[in-house]
């Protein structure tokens, strides 16, 4: 009977298993790495995030006595009042529509400076860019100021108009939400470039070449190939606009001259004015529900361009 020698397979799976077991070692180390890197990132987003968003939920669910004094309580009283009163529906729709206004006016105003910094060959594309960005330099409460003296009754708009003969009498522009709208487009104009900037990544100038060279004008190249692909940095844009515009409390406080009532304004008062913490807590998740609302409609639609 002949016998048939074969190889033996056993040092090669010996060795495939000790290389299995290696790199499997060598994951977890890294696994742990990384681990150790993210810690101090999430203790410090507990300790100035977490932590404090929970005490203001559990504060909204307290009672605020006229004295200023917080009744430690679970009562959805607080909630009752915002969701029930006129007023405050009012001045929520007004925070959401102040939000919406300025977020698509930013873009109007922002979109063809974001688009010729992303097309620009120039040398000079770098100067540009900061000249673009370089109201980010000068604090908020500057912009609104001067906004303040070039709106006001004898601000330079009015008397410019005047002199020119447009106008009669002067244009009411501050203490009113045309001011506010006003000056905070130019505020937040500096972060809608470069957000749109950076979402512009997916413009290819040669395929508005090759629909050119197809015949297709500028007017559809530009309707069907550009705005189409620099979408998603449009609403980026429009996002982070939007969420900082129904947030912001100096401008609407400068600019509004107290006429002028958003949510942040009015937990500002809630606080500050009559000491009812619980209420404007209240608030303040009713002001979160509303970013969380954007952010889940603007994941939808970004969901559905990607598809």
């Amino acid at each position: 009977m002949t016998m048939i020698k074969t190889e033996n397979p056993v040092p090669g799976i010996r060795k495939g298993l000790e290389s299995g077991v290696l790199e499997a070692a060598a994951n977890k180390r890294r696994k742990r790495a990384y681990l150790a890197l993210l810690i101090p990132g999430i203790l410090g987003l507990l300790v100035s995030f977490v932590f404090p968003l929970l005490y203001m939920v559990r504060m909204s669910f307290n009672e605020g006595a006229p004295d200023g004094v917080v009744i430690d309580t679970f009562t959805f009283q607080t909630y009752i009042k915002p969701l029930t009163d006129p007023y405050y529906w009012r001045v929520t729709l007004d925070t959401f529509r102040m939000g919406l206004t300025v977020g698509v006016l930013c873009l109007v105003v922002s979109y063809p400076i974001a688009l010729f910094l992303v097309r620009s060959t120039s040398k000079y594309k770098g100067l540009l860019l900061a000249i673009a960005i370089a109201p980010l330099l000068t604090s908020a409460v500057v912009r609104t100021y001067g906004w303040m003296v070039i709106l006001g009754t004898n601000g330079l708009v009015n008397t410019s108009l005047e002199s020119m003969g447009l106008i009669g009498s002067p244009l009411k522009l501050t203490n009113n939400m045309t001011g506010v709208t006003i000056g905070l487009v130019e505020i937040f104009m500096p972060y809608a470039i470069l957000a749109m900037i950076s979402g512009f990544g997916r413009l290819s100038p040669q395929l508005e070449e090759a629909a050119g060279s197809l015949g297709a004008s500028k007017f559809k190249v530009f309707m069907r190939i550009t705005l189409p692909l620099s979408l998603p940095g449009v609403f980026t844009a429009f996002l982070l606009v939007f969420v900082m515009a129904i947030s912001t409390f100096i401008t609407p406080r400068l600019l509004g001259g107290g006429s002028v009532q958003v949510l942040a304004t009015e937990i500002y008062d809630q606080t500050t004015g009559l000491l009812n913490w619980p209420f404007a807590a209240a608030l303040s998740v009713i002001l979160l529900v509303l970013f969380g609302t954007i952010i889940a409609i603007y994941q939808r639609i970004v969901q559905k361009i990607g598809g």
